[in-house]
């Protein structure tokens, strides 16, 4: 394996996106690529059909990540893949253990949620509430958190007939943030969180299961 393409935001459309790449002649969507041609490898064939993939709906709007696992089989792909695509090299980062808070007792743990919840979105001011996951920008010493909604909306000002946003400027420090990059960090921190009131459940004599790995991918 050399090449992996991630950041789905669903194991379903991860599954979607390998089938149509592994059966492009099936998709409706792919018809313009075109058969295998004479001479063409298999390598270089799957690289031209990720290449109009990555520019074809619904995929041309998805925050994915395009990563080499391997350098040395590095290719540019024609067409290139979108300015919202990032490319990465090596394998994929390690997920960052996420800090452990001290044991405690659980009504302490109920205070400490429900004054969580008092915290309110930058651009329409009402109380972001624990499941909503409000998205921060990752930038330091940015306070921007918002609902997602509301933050789609705003970067969707300029797109008004889309429904997904690609990217856009930080309301908070006017920095150019990906869309993919904030989804991402908001289900990193909401996974850490389950982990934690999962252990605090354990602790307490209550089973629980543990979340699925954060990364879903295509893979060549």
């Amino acid at each position: 394996m050399v090449l992996i393409v991630h950041g789905f935001p669903s194991a379903v459309a991860a599954l979607r996106f390998e089938w149509a790449w592994q059966h492009p002649q099936a998709s409706r969507r792919l018809a313009h690529v075109g058969p295998r041609l004479r001479g063409e490898a298999s390598f270089a064939f799957h690289l031209r059909v990720l290449a109009h993939m990555l520019r074809a709906p619904p995929w041309a709007r998805l925050p994915l990540t395009l990563r080499w696992l391997r350098a040395d089989f590095r290719q540019d792909l024609c067409p290139p893949p979108p300015p919202h695509v990032p490319l990465a090299f090596g394998p994929l980062p390690p997920r960052a253990p996420a800090p452990r808070r001290r044991a405690s007792p659980l009504v302490d743990t109920e205070k400490e949620r429900d004054h969580d919840t008092e915290a309110f979105c930058t651009l329409c001011a009402r109380v972001l509430q624990d499941e909503e996951g409000p998205l921060c920008c990752p930038h330091a010493g940015c306070s921007l958190r918002a609902h997602v909604i509301c933050l789609a909306e705003e970067f969707l000002q300029e797109e008004p007939g889309q429904l997904l946003p690609l990217e856009g400027q930080c309301p908070g420090c006017k920095n150019s943030l990906l869309w993919g990059d904030l989804i991402w960090l908001c289900r990193m921190g909401t996974e850490e969180e389950e982990e934690d009131l999962e252990l605090e459940e354990v602790r307490g004599g209550s089973a629980a299961s543990f979340p699925t790995p954060p990364h879903l991918l295509g893979c060549l």
